[in-house]
């Protein structure tokens, strides 16, 4: 199933069940595919599920342009609104949880009643006056400059820190290589332009603005978004916010923990 966004890109999405709607929104790199552990499990239990996949990620068109946040936040508003989705939960992971913050803030909150942030690069990762513990321009550079040069090997030197199986989390090999495979279908383009678009994202107003009841998990072991830059932060922004900080988990706990993800989700939304 398609849409049509705000500049004519044809956009990807599945919708699954019936009941009080979930939108998830995929990380940066990966599609709507990545949520195969939450969608039955929320169906199963009367939810309607929808997830999208990005521009330039899964089925979607791969446009040249379009990747920065304000846009990619308005695909999500275009999706709320072809659907006419109302008392709606975001879920957000990693870049997803900072299109909804700025979804959010561009298009308020009519359609929605929650907002979950899982493992999000939120509020703002790079180094600046006012954020000095951000990441530094040249390392984003470095990172940069490794993608471009081998972006197979970049990602498959990121899969064990991702999953934390040197922790002890239980993902197996062939968990991590669909991950890995899932991340490498992603339009080269749309991978360093999304990449670019989460460094610079400042999402600290929009955090601030959020009306809705919302809920923030994290690993404390997350490599790609560490949790004191990121979680812990988010969640002293959030005006309404229940905090959930996971014991050696990484950056991919929608799967190493999935059951227990998907029981503090349920539980949020039921309450």
């Amino acid at each position: 199933m398609y849409f049509e966004s705000h500049d004519g890109t044809r956009i990807a999405y599945e919708d699954h069940g019936r009941g009080t709607p979930i939108v998830f929104v995929a990380g940066a790199m990966l599609p709507a595919d990545m949520w195969e552990y939450q969608i039955p499990y929320f169906v199963e239990r009367g939810y309607r599920c929808v997830a999208v996949d990005r521009r330039g990620h899964g089925r979607s068109d791969r446009p040249a342009d379009g990747y920065g946040i304000d846009s990619t936040a308005d695909d999500l508003a275009a999706l709320l609104d072809h659907l006419d989705l109302t008392g709606v939960t975001l879920v957000g992971h990693s870049m997803g949880g900072a299109e909804i913050a700025r979804c959010l803030a561009r298009h308020g909150e009519d359609r929605v009643a929650r907002a979950v942030f899982l493992s999000a690069t939120l509020p703002l990762l790079k180094q600046t006056d006012d954020n000095p513990q951000g990441m530094p321009q040249a390392a984003f550079d470095g990172l940069v400059a490794a993608v471009r040069a081998d972006r197979p090997k970049w990602l498959a030197r990121q899969t064990q820190l991702y999953f934390t199986t040197h922790l002890g989390s239980d993902v197996s090999p062939e968990q991590m290589d669909v991950t890995y495979r899932q991340c490498l279908s992603t339009a080269p383009w749309a991978m360093l332009k999304t990449q670019e678009s989460c460094f610079h994202a400042d999402n600290r107003a929009a955090l601030r603005g959020i009306g809705v009841p919302a809920l923030v998990v994290h690993g404390d072991a997350d490599f790609s978004a560490p949790v004191e830059l990121t979680g812990r932060r988010t969640a002293e922004l959030l005006p309404e916010c229940t905090y959930l900080e996971y014991p050696a988990a990484g950056h991919g706990l929608y799967v190493s923990h999935a059951e227990q993800f998907n029981a503090d989700l349920l539980k949020f939304v039921t309450d």
